[in-house]
């Protein structure tokens, strides 16, 4: 469940309250807001007398014990990564008494990171060294995190939960009324929901492997640090999407960087980047260094089904602007989920 936002003006003082409960002794001399305007989380730099920094994020979001159980396996994930290249390549979570610290005040989530370095950041357009770049540190990451996954706790969350969860909320009139779905587009959301409980259990959604994914790879969510025609994974400081999932669900946000147009401020999430031709040199690459089997290529059909209806419809309002957010859905239910079982993912199956 979502609470509502307290006052803009109270989150200083949630903020001073938590880092008391932390137990740290340096007093906070500054807090500056570095909010991305997309969210409803707020972040913000928290500059300590001795000078350190540290970043704090809170939320209002979804369930307090989802949040904690995050952070816990984010902390593990990063810990078991430890021995190899990625071992800092994650922001970790700061701690009290040895175990990760989060905070629930007044029905806010509140959490404090180690602020992470950054290097360089991709350009808004990859040529095809920076695209073979990607898909290498991708399978790389992605062949680290499999391991690590034998080792984590299980998650409480997973798709089908969330797509059953939307599924009960498409049966309320108010919260279709709130979003502007009509009768029509309720029934249209409930069908989608319906195939995709069909098709994931087809594709062997239950046997897939699943690892730690952080969903959302726009290019300002993490840095590299160039090395002659290519590039390395330097830092990753964004979790707001973290799951522990198939890999797959990472892909379409990796079409969206690699495609031909490059990264852009207005956009829509429709699904021609999975099938341009950058995206299938992306994949041969990808598979040549941590291959895909047939089942999981066709599940990169779920995965963006799952995107749309999960992180668009069902909680879009807290990850995109008002008028953005209806933008967004309107397109979602008028364009890309009804022309998307006419889209043949058996296409991409050339690239294995």
């Amino acid at each position: 469940m979502t609470s509502l936002p307290p006052p803009a003006d109270t989150y200083p003082e949630l903020i001073h309250q938590a880092w008391r409960e932390l137990g740290r002794y340096v007093e906070i001399a500054r807090l500056v807001e570095i909010s991305a305007t997309v969210s409803t989380n707020r972040v913000f730099r928290v500059e300590l007398e001795t000078g350190h920094e540290v970043i704090v994020k809170a939320s209002t979001f979804g369930s307090y014990v989802h949040f904690r159980q995050d952070h816990q396996l984010i902390q593990q994930w990063l810990r078991l990564l430890g021995g190899t290249r990625f071992s800092r390549f994650l922001a970790p979570v700061l701690e009290r008494d040895g175990k990760v610290f989060t905070a629930a005040i007044q029905n806010v989530w509140l959490v404090f990171y180690e602020k992470a370095p950054f290097y360089d950041f991709l350009p808004r357009m990859l040529n095809d060294a920076f695209v073979d770049a990607l898909a290498g540190e991708m399978a790389a990451f992605h062949r680290a995190s499999a391991i690590a996954a034998r080792r984590m706790n299980p998650s409480w969350k997973s798709l089908g939960s969330d797509i059953a969860a939307l599924y009960d909320l498409l049966g309320r009139r108010e919260w279709l009324a709130q979003r502007g779905f009509g009768v029509e587009a309720g029934d249209l959301l409930r069908a989608q929901c319906e195939t995709w409980l069909n098709n994931a259990e087809a594709l062997g959604y239950h046997q897939l492997q699943k690892i730690p994914v952080l969903v959302d790879w726009n290019i300002g969510n993490f840095s590299v640090g160039f090395d002659g025609d290519g590039f390395k994974f330097f830092s990753r400081w964004d979790y707001d999407w973290f799951r522990i999932e198939p890999r797959l669900l990472d892909f379409y946000f990796c079409a969206r960087v690699v495609r031909s147009e490059g990264d852009k401020t207005i956009f829509t999430y429709s699904a021609d980047p999975l099938f341009e031709p950058a995206f299938k040199r992306f994949l041969r690459s990808y598979h040549r260094q941590f291959p895909l089997e047939e089942n999981e290529v066709l599940f990169l059909k779920e995965a963006y089904r799952f995107f749309l209806l999960n992180y668009v419809v069902r909680s879009g309002e807290h990850f995109f602007q008002t008028g953005y957010c209806e933008k967004l859905q309107r397109e979602v239910v008028e364009q890309h989920l009804p022309n998307l079982d006419a889209l043949d993912f058996r296409r991409l199956l050339d690239v294995l």
